[in-house]
């Protein structure tokens, strides 16, 4: 009876937890380009103060899609939204949602940003597919955390796509982005 009690508890918490990030996305602007652009802007700059190979690699990207927050929330069964901008040249070029489920042992909430440099033009023309990008089937991706940022150079980097997961705030285990779906969205 105790497992259940506790079951219920953190189920409810979740829930509440995915409703409030939810309203909260929706910030009275119908989540407007211009916000939703200026938005990617801003989190790309925090990674770079906060990297410096980030901003190396964005120095030599052909484009950076940059989504500033990600809720992901699971209990068994897990789910995770947001959107982003593809920034080019330091403007945005388009804008997409990035989605994924997952189920095993997980519990938890997390809200965190992530940015993928496009290190090529074929990379690139992979997240223009008409049914969606998936990470992890196609161009190469690696997830870069600081250790590994730290050993590469803008000369060692020849994969297609880097990806760099930053402020996460809450308590998640089993971060990643693999097995997400990267969508274009209208706005």
């Amino acid at each position: 009876m105790h497992a259940k009690k506790w079951t219920g508890i953190l189920a409810g918490a979740l829930m509440a937890l995915v409703a409030t990030a939810s309203i909260a996305a929706d910030d009275g602007k119908g989540g407007s380009a211009a916000k939703l652009s200026s938005d990617s802007r801003a989190a790309l700059s925090q990674l770079y103060a906060k990297v410096p190979k980030a901003k190396e690699l964005g120095g030599k990207a052909v484009a950076v899609l940059v989504f500033p927050s990600i809720t992901k929330a699971g209990l068994g069964i897990g789910g995770q939204y947001g959107e982003g901008a593809l920034l080019k040249g330091g403007k945005a070029a388009g804008y997409y949602s990035t989605a994924g489920i997952s189920s095993g042992l997980q519990i938890g909430a997390q809200q965190y940003g992530y940015a993928m440099f496009f290190m090529n033009e074929g990379a690139l023309s992979q997240l223009g597919n008409a049914e969606g990008f998936e990470v992890g089937v196609g161009p190469t991706v690696v997830v870069m955390d600081e250790g590994k940022a730290k050993s590469t150079t803008t000369t060692s980097a020849k994969d297609d796509i880097y990806a760099f997961i930053f402020s996460q705030k809450g308590l998640m285990a089993g971060l990643g982005i693999q097995g997400n779906k990267i969508t274009k969205i209208d706005k």
